[in-house]
C-alpha cells in the first residue's frame, strides 16, 4: 500500500497537483512544519501548508534524492535552490492502512535556507488564503 502512496505523492509533486491532496491526505493528517511550533491538525490547513510549500518550494529545481520506506513510514530527501541559496530537506510521511497520509513533517537546512522558506511560506499563506 505504501509504495502506491510514494507513486501518488511523487506524481503530485511532479505535476503540481494540489487538488490531489484531497485524494492523499487523511482528514485527521497532522503537518509539522519546519518553522512553526506547533502542529498543524486537519485536511484544510495541511493542505494549505502543503499546497503552499508546492508554490514555494517546487520552482523547477526541486528534486528527491533519496528515500527509505519501512512499514507505514517513509523519509524522502529533497533539495531545490532559490535565490542562489541549496536548500535541504527531508518530508517524513506516515500513511494509515489505507494509503492516506496521516501524518507530514518537514525538515529543512541549513538556517538560512530555514529563514528564508519562513519569509517566501508565509508570503505564500497569504496569498491563497
Amino acid at each position: 500500500m505504501i509504495e502506491n502512496t510514494i507513486k501518488a505523492w511523487h506524481k503530485l509533486i511532479e505535476e503540481r497537483d494540489e487538488k490531489g491532496l484531497d485524494n492523499i491526505l487523511a482528514d485527521n493528517v497532522v503537518f509539522h512544519s519546519p518553522v512553526v511550533h506547533t502542529p498543524q491538525e486537519g485536511k484544510p490547513i495541511s493542505k494549505l501548508y502543503l499546497t503552499a510549500a508546492m508554490h514555494v518550494l517546487n520552482n523547477g529545481t526541486f528534486k528527491y534524492l533519496r528515500e527509505v520506506i519501512s512499514g507505514n513510514n517513509a523519509v524522502l530527501e529533497f533539495s531545490t535552490v532559490i535565490d542562489g541559496i541549496t536548500i535541504n530537506g527531508v518530508d517524513m510521511i506516515t500513511w494509515g492502512a489505507d494509503g492516506r497520509i496521516t501524518e507530514f513533517k518537514v525538515m529543512i537546512r541549513p538556517l538560512k535556507a530555514i529563514n528564508l522558506v519562513h519569509q517566501m511560506m508565509g508570503a505564500m499563506l497569504e496569498k491563497i488564503k
